[in-house]
């Protein structure tokens, strides 16, 4: 799994128009992608390093601050632009493997104490956010 994970004021996910998922208040943005490779071990270890990542002002974890997650699944994150002007997405899982180690993710993080909001997955998502910092991390399970 690969995550960018932004440390936001605010943020929102919408669908055609609709909002699916919003962080009203500082939290984490996390950007989510799987590959092939990927299983259960990856969620469970995603959920616990972004519930316990120590980014938020005065060094202080979601789960410290009594922040949320808007966790949204962008397989572009395995996107390969080596080979030419075209990117390759061929790392990237498909739909019927990815989502739900997506949705195990955000279950992981929801057992560990965490708000956690989302986008639609699969779907043609308009990402907004407010950047704090700016804070932008990779993070690789």
């Amino acid at each position: 799994m690969r995550a960018v994970v932004q440390r936001v004021s605010r943020a929102r996910v919408s669908v055609a128009g609709e909002e699916v998922g919003a962080l009203d208040a500082p939290g984490l943005l996390v950007l989510l992608g799987v590959t092939h490779g990927d299983g259960p071990e990856q969620a469970e270890r995603a959920a616990r390093k972004l519930a316990h990542l120590r980014v938020l002002r005065g060094e202080r974890s979601v789960l410290d601050a009594g922040a949320g997650v808007l966790l949204v699944s962008q397989f572009t994150l395995y996107g390969d632009t080596r080979g030419g002007r075209r990117p390759s997405w061929a790392a990237a899982a498909p739909g019927p493997v990815a989502e739900p180690l997506v949705e195990a993710v955000a279950t992981g993080l929801r057992a560990l104490g965490v708000s956690v909001a989302t986008g639609r997955f699969g779907a043609d998502m308009a990402v907004e956010l407010v950047n704090d910092g700016p804070v932008t991390l990779l993070l690789e399970v």
